[in-house]
């Protein structure tokens, strides 16, 4: 082993010591818990070089080392394994989301599970809009002058509307409406859709052009002007586990997870389910995070993206638990989008 490695080792025994213990390590504790294979004189002087380059620091004299953002960031980054869940957590994850009703419920579910699987705050970012497709619209009559229009995205987001129509409809005219609509945006991303539901009442037939304008600026004000973002929380009430972890109060974390565009920030750009972000400690720019850590991934079905999940804790977290948590919950979830 290299000393390079063995300082690696030696900062990855501080870290899991302190993530356990709450408090600074010192030599003999590493001696005593861990097989480095070297003498106490030997991890004191690599702690010392480690301290010399800011990976662990001293918060008061005659205390042991706790690990600083820096030596978070090499523990994260140089992590060779990740600790799975359990048999009884993974059934507990399939059983709690296989019961779930509609996309509503799946996505409340999943913010509840991660908040208990890993006992910190869990934020889950419902299917975007502007990521989803269109699958399906519906058109349903409920009398001779009046339809029901349900607009279905490959995320499983419904939308409806009852609508009253400037003319009576037969069920010809119904399907032909409903066949023309479904032929010119399924499939379509919904950022792309505005064009050509625009121009459907150019394009169908002179008797139902009236009718085709009102469908169309409904579907217009449904799925492309309707561009809010909704953001699930859970487990606030966890940050007081941790409270010793933050220095003074709970206040500025709690005001920043109360504004919704914070929340999406958290999440970040994400464009791949493969890809997990980590922000820790100062890392974090958002006002009032400075002190926290925040684990995220995007979820969706059959590869895509339709939104970001995570957690935000302290960082003195338990990562290779949040990760394979949050890994475990977003696979899952899209899975279930997949198969909606």
């Amino acid at each position: 082993m290299s000393i390079n490695d063995r300082k690696l080792e030696v900062l990855r025994a501080i870290v899991e010591d302190y993530v356990s213990t709450q408090e600074p390590v010192g030599s003999k504790a590493l001696v005593d818990r861990h097989r480095l294979g070297v003498s106490a004189a030997t991890i004191r002087n690599d702690m010392a070089a480690l301290e010399d380059d800011g990976y662990i620091h001293q918060p008061h004299t005659s205390a042991g080392r706790v690990p600083t953002t820096k030596g978070y960031r090499l523990f994260v980054d140089r992590l060779s394994t990740i600790k799975p869940l359990t048999a009884a957590e993974r059934r507990a994850v399939h059983r709690f989301l296989d019961e779930a009703v509609d996309l509503n419920d799946v996505v409340y579910r999943t913010v509840r599970l991660l908040a208990q699987l890993t006992r910190q705050v869990a934020v889950v970012q419902f299917p975007s809009l502007s990521r989803s497709s269109v699958r399906h619209i519906e058109l349903v009559q409920i009398s001779d002058s009046r339809v029901m229009l349900v607009m279905i995205t490959d995320t499983g987001r419904v939308e409806q509307r009852v609508l009253d129509m400037p003319t009576e409809l037969s069920a010809d005219d119904v399907l032909r409406i409903r066949t023309l609509i479904n032929d010119k945006l399924v499939g379509v991303r919904l950022t792309e859709t505005s064009p050509l539901i625009t121009a459907l009442p150019s394009e169908c037939p002179p008797e139902l052009t009236s009718v085709m304008t009102v469908l169309a600026g409904v579907m217009l004000e449904t799925l492309v002007e309707r561009g809010e973002e909704r953001i699930a929380l859970a487990g606030t009430a966890n940050l007081t586990r941790h409270s010793v972890d933050f220095a003074g109060s709970l206040r500025p974390i709690l005001e920043a997870l109360e504004e919704e565009v914070v929340l999406l920030k958290l999440l970040g750009e994400i464009d791949s389910g493969t890809t997990l972000h980590i922000g820790i400690g100062e890392e974090n720019d958002i006002a009032g995070l400075a002190g926290t850590s925040v684990v995220s991934t995007g979820y969706g079905p059959l590869g895509s993206i339709v939104g970001g999940l995570g957690v935000v804790g302290p960082t003195r977290m338990d990562y290779p638990g949040t990760i394979a948590a949050v890994r475990t919950v977003a696979r899952y979830v899209s899975k279930i989008l997949a198969q909606s």
